[in-house]
């Protein structure tokens, strides 16, 4: 026995109604969601880091973007101070980096990145994130900035991944 056309369009509608209310409800939840990070990461103090590499690699920007580009919706870069009381945000700091001048004549290059996530002021993970390079193919034609570079993208692409499911005093990439 099939239902009246009145009463299965009624259905439809309702069923409807249901499935684009739970989408609008969703919506908030996967905001709250996001991890916010600042565009510009410090050296922590007595990291040690060679003035030029400061000066020319520009690597406090580029951890931040990199992260950016491997987590996508997931983070939010923004400018100035975060608050760890409100939401979900990662603290970081560039805590080591080797990179004598010299490109790959002056051997491997190496670069550590700490950080704590927080939500809603709560410590929920940390971790230690280091890469090591030597310049990959052609690594002899590559600057001091250019292997560090590539140091800074693994370790980006290393938090990205951890934020997906961030643990407590976790060892990333080469720090393991």
């Amino acid at each position: 026995m099939r239902p009246e056309p009145r009463i299965r369009l009624r259905r439809l509608a309702l069923g409807g109604l249901l499935v684009w209310t739970g989408l609008a409800t969703a919506r908030p939840a996967l905001a709250e969601g996001v991890t916010k990070i600042q565009r510009s990461i410090a050296f922590a103090s007595g990291s040690d880091v060679p003035a030029a590499v400061k000066d020319q690699c520009a690597l406090e920007t580029k951890v931040p973007d990199f992260i950016k580009q491997f987590a996508g919706e997931g983070v939010q870069v923004v400018d100035g101070a975060l608050d760890p009381r409100k939401g979900r945000t990662l603290r970081m700091e560039i805590t080591e980096v080797h990179a004598p001048p010299g490109g790959a004549f002056s051997g491997p290059k190496w670069m550590t990145v700490k950080g704590e996530l927080f939500e809603n002021g709560k410590s929920v993970g940390s971790f230690r994130a280091k890469r090591f390079s030597t310049g990959g193919a052609f690594g002899g034609f590559k600057g001091t900035c250019s292997i560090i570079g590539r140091c800074t993208k693994a370790i980006g692409q290393d938090i990205a991944t951890w934020l997906k499911s961030p643990t407590r005093d976790a060892e990333l990439g080469d720090a393991r």
